[in-house]
């Protein structure tokens, strides 16, 4: 049986299968879904098989497919793309795991002179404290130190 001819049958017996009610039985999935990808393969197959005889090829060369050449193109970039797009969420996933979130209680004193840096930089108290902790250095006996600067 030919592609486009089983395409033909296929299409047929998941049109029967959704009309009837509750008969999914071994096919599974979405009805419309499996429907929709069939009538699909069978105006691709109908495509190829138009393009054959108006070529009067025996054979389907995809090089002689202008048309086909230019989908799998297109899926070949949106396919790099979603890989890209992909490896940018993992990267973000990756970082989020390393970042820390802490709910900080600080005595008042210590508390008013943050908010008062933070005041004159411009800024909110926890944009000072996030700057504090990224100029915190540990010496190799432990002892954490900050070098002075200025909030930004």
């Amino acid at each position: 049986m030919s592609q486009v001819a089983e395409a033909v049958v296929r299409v047929q017996e998941t049109r029967e299968q959704a009309a009837s009610p509750g008969g999914w039985g071994e096919l599974g999935g979405d009805p419309a879904e499996l429907a929709r990808v069939w009538v699909a393969r069978l105006e691709e197959w109908q495509r190829v098989a138009a393009l054959l005889e108006s070529e009067d090829h025996a054979t389907y060369e995809p090089s002689q497919d202008q048309q086909g050449t230019l989908w799998a193109g297109e899926r070949e970039q949106r396919r790099r793309e979603a890989l890209t797009r992909q490896e940018g969420w993992l990267a973000q996933q990756r970082d989020a795991e390393d970042e820390l979130r802490v709910d900080l209680w600080l005595a008042a004193d210590v508390s008013r002179r943050i908010r008062a840096v933070a005041a004159r930089a411009g800024l909110g108290p926890e944009k000072v404290l996030a700057q504090l902790a990224e100029h915190a250095r540990a010496n190799d006996l432990g002892m954490v130190t900050v070098e002075p600067f200025l909030p930004r």
